[in-house]
């Protein structure tokens, strides 16, 4: 099972969604000012991963979806990408950089399994 990990810095509280194998598969697309607020997009990761439907950027004439959605992109590196966005347009959660675009899908998929019941956890200091 993975699990929701909020950690804080001195400029806020960031998150990471981590695998049952511990590797980070998500992490928030901000630093938040409170914990509360970082919380609350965790609720929205949740909510909007397991259903959301993969528009991939990189395939030519690709479908715009509606609604939630993981958007599947290629950064300037050349490296493949995605970001969560919930259905009202917000990105809730980004990936690191992949060399092979079935890698950034089978991470895709490791955070609809694993952002629909992981707990949420604080790190310690």
């Amino acid at each position: 099972m993975g699990k929701f990990v909020i950690k804080e810095s001195g400029k806020g509280f960031s998150f990471s969604l981590k695998a049952g194998n511990g590797e980070i598969v998500a992490t928030g697309s901000k630093i938040f000012n409170d914990i509360d607020s970082a919380k609350a997009v965790i609720a929205d990761v949740t909510a909007s991963a397991p259903n959301a439907a993969i528009e991939d950027q990189t395939a030519e004439g690709f479908k715009e979806e509606k609604g939630a959605k993981f958007e599947l992109y290629s950064d300037k590196a050349g490296e493949f990408r995605f970001r969560l966005k919930n259905a009202a347009g917000d990105i809730l959660a980004v990936s690191e950089g992949y060399v092979k675009k079935d890698s950034a899908k089978n991470g895709i998929e490791s955070v609809r399994k694993n952002a629909a019941d992981s707990p949420v956890v604080e790190a310690e200091a």
